[in-house]
């Protein structure tokens, strides 16, 4: 066994919830931060969904790894699976990425499954725009998830075009 590396695209970034070693930037290749998911609980609800975050095919996608010590491993997965497989559209997967220092891992990571419902692919900004304006969930309101995404991505120099367009518009 050894440590479990988990990669984080979106509110894993600023709010992985669980312990970790340490944090370092990361790429993936072959899939793409998008906002491409309905989500009907923590930012929307059945009757106004808001937007969040998926891992989409296609493209690369800079985010963070984190480093979890071998023993807490399963603890960290039980918590990630509870988080992020409650709906099922995500798809738990193990892929390489690119850390830091050009050194590649096995990492943990929940890409959007795309043949689930409440995948809508990438919509034009001004439609995106309006869909996180107006919705609220259970987590608060879908303008915090995309403003606090967009800032966390600019700490670490990562460019995001749409969604620093839509957080500034947010703001």
């Amino acid at each position: 066994m050894t440590d479990l590396w988990v990669f984080g695209y979106g509110s894993l970034m600023w709010r992985p919830g669980f312990e970790f070693e340490d944090s370092v930037r990361a790429k993936i290749f072959g899939a793409h931060r998008s906002l491409c998911v309905l989500s009907h609980t923590h930012r929307g609800t059945q009757q106004s969904p808001g937007l969040v975050l998926g891992l989409d095919r296609g493209g690369s996608c800079l985010g963070l790894a984190f480093r979890v010590a071998e023993e807490k491993g399963e603890s960290v997965i039980d918590y990630l699976r509870e988080r992020e497989l409650d709906n099922r559209v995500y798809v738990e997967a193990r892929r390489r990425v690119r850390i830091e220092n050009q050194t590649e891992v096995d990492a943990l990571m929940y890409v959007v499954d795309r043949r689930h419902p409440q995948y809508v692919g990438d919509m034009r900004r001004d439609r995106a725009l309006t869909i996180v304006q107006r919705s609220h969930g259970h987590s608060g309101p879908n303008r915090d998830y995309v403003v606090n995404t967009a800032l966390h991505l600019e700490k670490l120099g990562i460019r995001d075009p749409k969604l620093e367009w839509l957080a500034r518009r947010l703001r």
